[in-house]
């Protein structure tokens, strides 16, 4: 919807500029008020949703002690990462999207890039780690948790940050990438203008170390995941007699169960920043032909990810549904409401 409300021609009218007093500025984008009005009221639903849903994932593996394992320790950071994304980042791109200026300064601009760059990278840290655990929880459950143990995750969680953090802000605080192309980021950009340029080495790098590459191991590691729970399905099957049958087939299919929907995330996860990566890894040799407008759109549809993990959530995971229940009913406040079973614990 957001991307397609951008792609609206703007109407023909005189130009107005970010700053008029200033002779170097950018030109605003002029819509129809009825455009301009949807844009503003369809992101900042966007934003509440995102924002509320990540809200109540992170409150439902909190609070409810039932919650409390390893993937969901993970899951749960995941969803911070997504909160944040809501918080900080769509704010400001909202109104750098919609009046196609952007009013905070030089040095927010810097920040804001690098925080919405640490974002991505972190998310794809979690999705990464998260595959480990599956990986080790269907491929090895006899040692999966005594490899994956609270501490392990913690350990995959402050790495998440920690290289995030170094890696986005190291990369747009030093410009590295715009080295070799400083005089053309110069001849483009005006006073309300934030972009952030890559020249064709960092774009290659940037592209294929955040998205391409890990997404690519992530595909084959859910594959092989899927082969070795199909077989230890028919294993099972075959095999195990009475009520042993019945608990090792149930806790198979709970584990094949949160495999795919871990796997969910990450298609999904792929489906929503493959357009933007490929527009950062392709414009740079396409001379920056891409329109902007059109990088806009991918920038947009890159941040429905951070909405789409809650819904996800809801529609694969019982406890999940029963647990939102009982956060937005009120019962969350009960006394022992920490303790409530939320699904069986075989199941």
């Amino acid at each position: 919807m957001i991307s397609l409300l951008l792609l609206i021609p703007n109407v023909w009218s005189p130009p107005e500029y970010c700053y008029p007093a200033i002779n170097n500025s950018c030109i605003k984008s002029l819509r129809l008020p009825v455009v301009h009005i949807a844009l503003y009221m369809t992101v900042i639903c966007f934003i509440v949703i995102t924002m509320c849903g990540n809200l109540l994932v992170i409150i439902s593996v909190m609070h409810f002690k039932q919650l409390h394992r390893p993937t969901n320790i993970l899951i749960c950071s995941l969803a911070v990462v997504d909160f944040l994304v809501g918080f900080i980042i769509m704010p400001y791109s909202m109104v750098r999207t919609i009046e196609s200026c952007w009013y905070y300064g030089e040095r927010l601009c810097k920040i804001h890039t690098s925080f919405d760059l640490m974002f991505c990278t972190c998310s794809i840290f979690h999705l990464s780690f998260i595959a480990a655990d599956r990986h080790y929880a269907v491929c090895d459950p006899l040692h999966y948790y005594a490899k994956i143990t609270f501490s392990t995750v913690i350990i995959f969680i402050i790495v998440s940050w920690t290289m995030s953090f170094m890696s986005a802000f190291g990369i747009v605080m030093s410009e590295v990438t715009l080295d070799g192309i400083r005089d053309y980021a110069a001849s483009v950009t005006c006073t309300g203008m934030c972009i952030f340029l890559f020249n064709k080495l960092w774009a290659v790098l940037v592209s294929v170390a955040t998205v391409i590459l890990p997404a690519t191991v992530m595909v084959c590691v859910y594959s092989k995941i899927f082969v070795v729970a199909r077989r230890h399905a028919r294993e099972i099957g075959s095999r195990s007699e009475g009520s042993k049958k019945n608990k090792a087939y149930i806790s198979s299919k709970s584990e094949r169960k949160a495999a795919k929907t871990l796997g969910v995330v990450l298609g999904v996860f792929i489906v929503c920043w493959f357009p933007c990566m490929s527009a950062v890894m392709f414009d740079s040799f396409l001379n920056y032909a891409i329109p902007a407008v059109l990088y806009e759109a991918f920038t947009w549809i890159a941040y429905f990810n951070s909405g789409f993990n809650p819904i996800i959530y809801s529609f694969f995971y019982p406890w999940f549904r029963k647990a939102v229940y009982i956060i937005l009913s009120g019962k969350i406040f009960n006394p022992g409401s920490s303790g409530l079973k939320l699904f069986l614990e075989n199941h």
